[in-house]
């Protein structure tokens, strides 16, 4: 039997998902508008430089980079975050669990590469599969609130992983295949800054401008290197612990919040706050400060300046009878499920396939 304490940190999450789908879909509906009637100004927007300089030292690029390897990392971080609590607290808590949504995740990349390739082939455009195999997380988070809120919560879970999963395998692509140069002394200081974060935290230092320091440093390392940083807030996200607090903390803040109410000075409010907070495992701190900026801004900022495509009628017959745009499409509408279905088929007996199986038929009764 499900414990549903297991689900609530799910259940808010997706909450605060559901809420910002809509912003979501207004900020890709404004991007499409504004492009569609004054291009140009868009892009002036978005191409826009933007530096941050200390002293002789500075990063600029531009507005658009800033948000997508930039702000997006952060949501990258909140996304590897919650895929650590299901593994510390909720249904992957059982290491079988983790098979499947894995398996199903690297299934749902090879199959729409092959698709896209069997389209593409003998043509220049094969070279674009990597663009076949990933999803777009921040979409698909977003899709998944607004169109399935019913789902059970075991099945998001699954999707979710399978996200993490699809994320880390692409950033590698990316990396591997579609890096034309990458810089190794920067790549060598943001590995050492990573493992310095380690360190920090084997050592349970609670200082968070430490941990603030090397996350940055690994973040504009990468950077640096040519690699898409993005990485870097995936990485920190998943080596952050999630745990229930123990007895005797839950008491010492208890008998602080009591010495307050008896005594409401500044001191002992101080103390009963950080009393509070070192309750809360890592994990459950950042989520709680980050996840709201990342749905309610970073997330709708970066459909904003990404969404923007002018749209007509020789547009729309020019892209959709080329093979490239076949390929994706196909690759996505048919790879993509495929994948899913035959994997969790499969893993038969698997209570991950189980799920998807009752989601799956769940959503064709509703279609019908």
């Amino acid at each position: 039997m499900d414990d549903p304490r297991c689900h609530r940190p799910l259940r808010a999450f997706l909450r605060t998902e559901s809420g910002s789908a809509g912003i979501l879909v207004a900020a890709i509906a404004a991007a499409l508008i504004w492009t569609n009637i004054d291009v140009k100004s868009y892009e002036a927007v978005w191409n826009a430089d933007f530096s941050i300089r200390l002293g002789g030292f500075g990063v600029t690029r531009d507005l658009r980079i800033w948000i997508n390897s930039g702000l997006m990392a952060f949501f990258f971080l909140v996304v590897g975050l919650e895929a650590r609590r299901e593994v510390d607290l909720g249904d992957l808590r059982e290491r079988r669990r983790l098979f499947l949504p894995v398996a199903t995740g690297l299934i749902a990349m090879v199959i729409p590469v092959g698709i896209y390739l069997a389209i593409n082939a003998g043509r220049g455009s094969a070279g674009g599969w990597g663009v076949a195999m990933s999803t777009d997380t921040a979409l698909a988070l977003g899709a998944l609130s607004l169109l399935a809120r019913r789902t059970p919560e075991r099945v998001r879970v699954f999707l979710l992983t399978m996200f993490v999963v699809d994320d880390i395998v692409a950033l590698i692509v990316i990396a591997v295949f579609y890096t034309d140069h990458v810089n190794m002394t920067p790549m060598i200081v943001a590995v050492i800054a990573f493992v310095a974060l380690l360190i920090v935290k084997w050592a349970g230092v609670d200082r968070p401008a430490v941990y603030a320091l090397l996350g940055v440093t690994v973040w504009a390392a990468l950077l640096g290197s040519g690699i898409d940083p993005v990485v870097a807030g995936l990485a920190i996200g998943l080596i952050a612990t999630a745990y229930t607090p123990k007895r005797e903390t839950l008491e010492e803040a208890t008998g602080l919040v009591r010495l307050f109410r008896e005594q409401p000075t500044p001191e002992l409010a101080r103390s009963a706050t950080l009393g509070l907070r070192s309750t809360l495992s890592p994990n459950a701190r950042l989520q709680r400060f980050w996840h709201p900026w990342t749905s309610y801004v970073i997330v709708p900022l970066f459909g904003l300046a990404n969404a923007g495509i002018v749209i007509g009628g020789g547009f729309l017959r020019h892209a959709y009878t080329r093979p490239i745009t076949l390929g994706v499409i196909t690759a996505y509408v048919i790879g993509k499920p495929l994948a899913v279905f035959a994997t969790t088929r499969l893993v038969a007996g698997s209570p991950g396939a189980a799920s998807c199986r009752r989601w799956a038929g769940a959503r064709s009764s509703a279609a019908a």
